[in-house]
């Protein structure tokens, strides 16, 4: 009989270690996993950069010629605002005196189709 309860022990024993050795295997395996998991995370964010970094860079280059181009319209626009408001700076002395000289020479007519009553 002490050989009976003396083998329980051993087996409770041996049982017990062997779920201590069980649940120590899942912890690594859990921290395995973890670690795995913030890597891959790590990977993915690293990638996620290079790939917007790539997109700026792509995007500057597509708006840098945008820009340079609108730059130009906008200079050529400004030019040509200027020569027309010189143009009808100069013109307008000469339009106002024709004008004038129109209003205030006054020939009376009478009209043709005037009838004088009789």
């Amino acid at each position: 009989m002490a050989s009976q309860t003396q083998g329980i022990q051993q087996l409770l024993q041996a049982e017990k270690r062997a779920a201590e050795k069980v649940a120590e295997a899942r912890k690594r395996k859990a921290r395995r996993l973890k670690q795995a998991k913030e890597e891959a995370q790590a990977e993915i964010e690293q990638y996620r950069l290079e790939r917007e970094k790539e997109f700026q860079q792509k995007q500057q280059a597509a708006l840098g010629s945008q820009g340079n181009l609108s730059a130009e319209v906008e200079a050529q626009t400004r030019k040509k605002l200027q020569a027309m408001q010189g143009g009808q700076a100069r013109g307008k002395d000469r339009v106002l005196r024709q004008l004038l000289t129109i209003v205030w020479d006054v020939r009376p007519q009478i009209h043709p189709n005037y009838r004088t009553a009789a």
